[in-house]
């Protein structure tokens, strides 16, 4: 039985999941909430390993189903190893991307359909989704400039795509906040970092409030 609350962060390349993901930690962690980090593709060396490959900037003649295989290969594997343990054990997980990343990525900007992608997921996670979701929606411009600047981050496959993609990948997002509203929350990722930072605390801490509420009734 789950006794924590899964929480993703979703955004494109540059949206500044890192960063807010370590800071939110922080301060639950501050209010005495324990918490688990981690993110997809990865969190556990057998998905890392997945990771790798798929990230690979060598690997450009990769298959797109191939490419949307792998993600839900990967993401099984770190649920059933790190992230439903870490629930049932009381835990507040926040993951960096989850199935609304393949959705966005494969199903909408590689054309392989939204309902393709769901199908080949929904075998991988079963019933396990987010109590929350939070959306960093950034404009491709801004958060490819962002990497651009950064000169510590790895450059990956998918940074190597065309605008053009990164473009549908953000309308894939914009289309899953618009149908999901319930659990997905939109943030401008273009704000000051503090407010961006305040703005999801004020999320998180009414949606840990909700269920803890529930789950004493």
């Amino acid at each position: 039985m789950k006794k924590g609350m899964f929480i993703t962060i979703e955004g494109g390349e540059g949206a500044g999941k890192s960063t807010l993901i370590e800071r939110l930690a922080h301060t639950l962690q501050s209010k005495g909430h324990r918490v688990v980090t981690t993110r997809e593709p990865g969190g556990i060396p057998i998905a890392e390993k997945i990771r790798a490959v798929i990230l690979d900037p060598g690997h450009t003649e990769m298959d797109a189903r191939t490419e949307a295989l792998l993600y839900a290969a990967a993401r099984r594997q770190h649920l059933a190893e790190k992230v439903i343990p870490a629930l049932c054990d009381g835990n507040v997980v926040i993951c960096d991307r989850f199935v609304d990343s393949s959705l966005a990525y494969q199903g909408h900007a590689r054309g392989l359909g939204m309902k393709e992608i769901w199908a080949i997921n929904a075998f991988a996670i079963g019933e396990m989704m987010p109590e929350l979701t939070i959306y960093m929606d950034v404009s491709p411009e801004v958060g490819l400039a962002r990497i651009a600047r950064a000169s510590e981050r790895e450059v990956n496959r998918l940074d190597l795509e065309r605008q053009s993609f990164h473009e549908l990948v953000r309308e894939g997002y914009l289309q899953l906040a618009a149908e999901y509203p319930d659990r997905i929350h939109q943030v401008n990722a273009e704000q000051e970092p503090e407010d961006v930072f305040q703005q999801v605390l004020t999320i998180v801490n009414r949606c840990l409030e909700g269920i803890q509420g529930e789950r004493v009734q």
